[in-house]
């Protein structure tokens, strides 16, 4: 297989399983606004990373010891990546989600990342931006702004946030921040290893806030809905789509795998109208339409450069 085929077969390779994530991660944005009334944010976080520590244990046993030889050797590495993406990344959603509606959640925090993982890529892990990325990026904040502007010139320029659209952004941040942690992951370490530790110490990190949370709202409303929900969201929103996510880092680079999390508001749009009968305006439609633009025109023409990506991996 010469080197064009085999750019070909990874960059083919990333895209899928970056798009397979976004699917099962965006499920998590219509939990975020189903269970506001049963859950608190941080209980909802606690709970699902937890799952996630218990349903990753039996697949990261042999891994743990070769692993943890590693995490002390760069420890405030696996706290800050722990961190940003596991303790503070989707609690910020599920506070976001008592206040910003499902596909407001998806549309805000998943077209920002991407940018600010762009920009943050380029400075800190020197990624080439292209004139490509440049007008891919500038389509996204398009659809960002016409969203949160209400496709309206005079709110634009008198634009205000609501406490929803702020956490959504902060989330949106603590998500770039991981991605570019991931392409620093300290050598030796497996994937499931090091899934396992971060879920890990992102879930002991939690648990002051959880116990602190605890003692002024109402408890966590248990039934069989309830334990699916942790379930998903750990065994698929966290496990499932973090390995296929992190490969797909390793295929494509942080960048342009973080592009793709673009798709997320249009499966999380679907199903907010099936599920929780939200509207999707013309709004939504004409942000979705740059969102899918700017997916597009980043991703033209890119095998070549996707087959030197992995060359330089």
């Amino acid at each position: 297989m010469n080197q064009s085929t085999a750019g070909q077969k990874h960059f083919i390779t990333g895209i899928l399983l970056a798009v397979a994530a976004a699917v099962i991660w965006s499920g998590n944005f219509i939990i975020a606004r189903a269970v506001i009334k049963d859950i608190p944010p941080v209980a909802l976080a606690f709970f699902r990373w937890l799952t996630a520590v218990l349903v990753i244990l039996p697949f990261a046993w042999k891994y743990i010891s070769p692993a943890w030889a590693i995490v002390k050797q760069h420890k405030l590495y696996f706290f800050g990546i722990s961190f940003v993406g596991i303790s503070l990344f989707n609690t910020l959603v599920y506070v976001a989600g008592h206040t910003s509606t499902a596909i407001n959640l998806a549309l805000i925090g998943t077209t920002s990342s991407p940018v600010m993982s762009v920009i943050l890529a380029h400075y800190f892990l020197k990624e080439h931006i292209s004139w490509q990325r440049v007008l891919s990026i500038t389509l996204c904040i398009s659809g960002i702004l016409f969203l949160l502007s209400n496709g309206s010139l005079y709110n634009l320029f008198h634009l205000h946030f609501t406490s929803g659209d702020g956490w959504m952004l902060l989330a949106a941040l603590s998500f770039a921040v991981y991605n570019i942690f991931v392409r620093k992951k300290p050598v030796g370490i497996s994937p499931v290893g090091f899934l396992f530790f971060t879920f890990l110490i992102g879930t002991v990190l939690l648990l002051p806030a959880y116990i602190v949370e605890s003692t002024f709202s109402k408890p966590v409303n248990w039934s069989i809905n309830t334990v699916a929900v942790f379930f998903y969201l750990g065994a698929g929103a966290s496990v499932l789509s973090f390995l296929l996510w992190n490969r797909s880092i390793r295929e494509m680079g942080a960048g342009r795998t973080a592009l793709f999390g673009n798709l997320i508001p249009v499966f999380s749009s679907i199903e907010a109208v099936l599920m929780l009968d939200e509207k999707i305006t013309y709004i939504h439609i004409i942000s979705f339409l740059l969102i899918i633009v700017g997916l597009v025109v980043d991703n033209a023409g890119v095998r070549r450069e996707a087959s030197v990506v992995r060359h330089q991996s």
